[in-house]
């Protein structure tokens, strides 16, 4: 008999004081509450989309001394360095970066690695020939915090480096003349989740801001405050592109960058949007997510982000065009890539799932660096396991992990630092670099913390469905979806409300997709009333199920649009068969 895949954690029943305290519909209201909007100021704010919308970049430490080292490059006419990365969020922190330096005078230029030929971060090489091109400043986006040996080599050759970052902190912080980054521990109770790219607009925000203060300032205080929110689609996209939580500060940032997104006329998001198949004034973290990311990440994955950000910054619609198409191919070869690498590291995972590894490990000279990433993704939301996907090279490895919410995979690589040339991340996902000949000695040490680690869960091993209330089907209609609308935008850190509907009970049912997905009509309970479900990736349970059947299902409430009908559905991540 088939069961449940995933735990299904219901968060309690709020205070009915919370409930009763405002207008708000009593689930919207338990929604807020299990997200820790509990007070009623608060959830105002937080439906109204005006948190922290009037930002002090200043709250963060080193950007005074950042802004005004700036100030001095301008005045002196010294050329200064974005220093990207080459994801979404890296290359649209570049391009606002250098919009908002060049906007404010300054002779500034952009430098963002090739992945496969220089990899992640600060490297020797690029600083030594930015100093040689006569750069006096070096700012790094997305990069920087962990590369204190890089930073300490540009100081000696006369640069003054600013590093604006969002990644974990390492035990010792580079020597730069200012570090912007929100996860220091004496910043004074700020916001640590921004982005790559939101970091880089509160630096934008501090230079701005202080030019237009000056006399005979080139720029008002509303020439501005214009300027500042046009970069604000660029903050959305490298913000749901990076997975950021889409609360506080980035709640605004990218609720506020979304209506830009839909109104935007720069020519390189319409090329975008039309090789995407994205229709303007529709544009949602969806969007972003599955259409407009992934097609700017594969130009860093396969080949350059230079042309990516050639997108981002170009204003010749006829440019954009055929940027766009070069896009477009690169995420079709992207994919093809994925599934073929994917093919490769299935088969090296037998034995390892065969003996129940804590964490999974798989290499190959034909893995591509920047495709790996992608597959540890795939094959951990699959298995539920820690997974590391390394292209071997003949001196050097690069590898990406993706992980669990049970194994914080940086503190690991923290562990064994030993063993890599470089390495960085978050709690649930990294990159890093070794040296081949270390490969097998690396492999033994990272189980080794896994099985440390995870040997608690005694293999039992599995997501978590966080549950924010059970709801009879029977209550689902078209004013309770309107209402959780006022939630968006949702992803990370708000994610799309997740109810149990209890005790459901089957009219009809059929799978879908070759059979990997499944169908289902249901009885609302309003006598003959009917709704449909859909639940991807379990066409298994097709052979559980007759009509008549009463199941328990755990997901969230759509909207399926089909010959300009709207009605409403379940979208199921989880079934059971219900209790008798």
């Amino acid at each position: 008999m088939k069961s449940q895949t995933k735990h299904w954690k219901l968060y309690p029943p709020a205070p009915r004081l919370h409930l009763d305290a405002g207008p708000e519909h009593p689930v919207l209201a338990q929604v807020l509450y299990n997200r820790g909007v509990r007070v009623q100021a608060d959830m105002a704010a937080f439906l109204a989309g005006n948190h922290a919308v009037k930002e002090n970049p200043y709250r963060l430490k080193g950007m005074v001394e950042a802004v005004q080292r700036l100030l001095q490059a301008i005045d002196s006419r010294q050329t200064i360095c974005v220093y990207g990365d080459f994801d979404a969020d890296g290359v649209t922190a570049t391009a606002l970066l250098v919009t908002a330096l060049q906007t404010a005078g300054a002779r500034v230029g952009p430098y963002i690695p090739h992945r496969v030929d220089e990899g992640y971060g600060l490297n020797l090489e690029a600083i030594e020939a930015i100093a040689a091109k006569g750069a006096k400043v070096i700012i790094t986006v997305d990069c920087g915090i962990r590369s204190v040996a890089e930073v300490a080599r540009a100081v000696e050759l006369g640069l003054d480096v600013i590093v604006t970052d969002h990644h974990s902190i390492g035990p010792i912080m580079p020597p730069a003349l200012a570090v912007i980054n929100p996860k220091r521990a004496d910043n004074p109770d700020t916001f640590d989740g921004l982005a790559g790219v939101g970091v880089a607009y509160r630096l934008a925000q501090g230079i701005l801001r202080a030019i237009s203060e000056r006399d005979e300032s080139p720029l008002s205080k509303a020439q501005v405050e214009e300027i500042e929110t046009d970069l604000l689609d660029l903050v959305a996209i490298g913000t749901v592109a990076d997975m950021l939580p889409l609360v506080g500060e980035n709640r605004s940032l990218v609720q506020r960058g979304l209506i830009q997104l839909n109104r935007t006329q720069r020519p390189g998001l319409l090329a975008l949007y039309a090789v995407a198949a994205v229709q303007p004034g529709t544009v949602d973290t969806t969007t972003i997510g599955f259409r407009i990311a992934p097609r700017i990440n594969a130009a860093g994955r396969l080949d350059s982000a230079a042309l990516a950000y050639k997108l981002l910054r170009t204003t010749d619609p006829a440019e954009a065009a055929e940027l766009a198409q070069e896009l477009e191919a690169l995420n079709q070869r992207r994919r093809t890539l994925t599934e073929e690498v994917s093919a490769q590291a299935e088969a090296q995972l037998t034995p390892q799932i065969a003996g129940d590894a804590p964490l999974y490990l798989v290499s190959g000279p034909d893995f591509l660096s920047g495709i790996v990433g992608l597959v540890a993704g795939r094959l951990t939301d699959r298995l539920y396991r820690p997974t590391l996907v390394i292209e071997e090279g003949a001196e050097e490895s690069r590898g990406s992990a993706r992980s669990i919410q049970e194994f914080h995979i940086t503190a690991a690589l923290d562990e064994i630092s030993h063993l890599l040339v470089r390495h960085g991340g978050h709690h649930m996902a990294a990159g890093f670099t070794l040296r081949s000949e270390r490969l097998a000695e690396f492999r033994t040490a990272i189980t080794a913390i896994a099985h440390r680690e995870l040997s608690a869960y005694d293999g039992d091993l599995r997501p978590t469905l966080l549950v924010d209330a059970e709801l009879p089907l029977v209550d689902v209609n078209w004013g309770l979806t309107h209402q959780l609308a006022r939630l968006e935008p949702t992803g990370q850190g708000n994610p799309t409300p997740t109810f149990l509907f209890p005790n459901c009970r089957v009219r009809d049912h059929r799978t879908v997709g070759k059979g990997q997905h499944l169908k289902l009509t249901l009885s609302t309970g309003k006598g003959a009333e009917v709704m449909d479900a859909i639940a991807f990736g379990l066409g298994e349970w097709a052979g559980e199920l007759k009509p008549g059947i009463r199941v328990d299902l755990v997901g969230q409430i759509g909207v399926n649009e089909w010959n300009n009908e709207k009605r409403l559905q379940v979208v199921v991540e989880d079934m059971r068969l219900a209790e008798k």
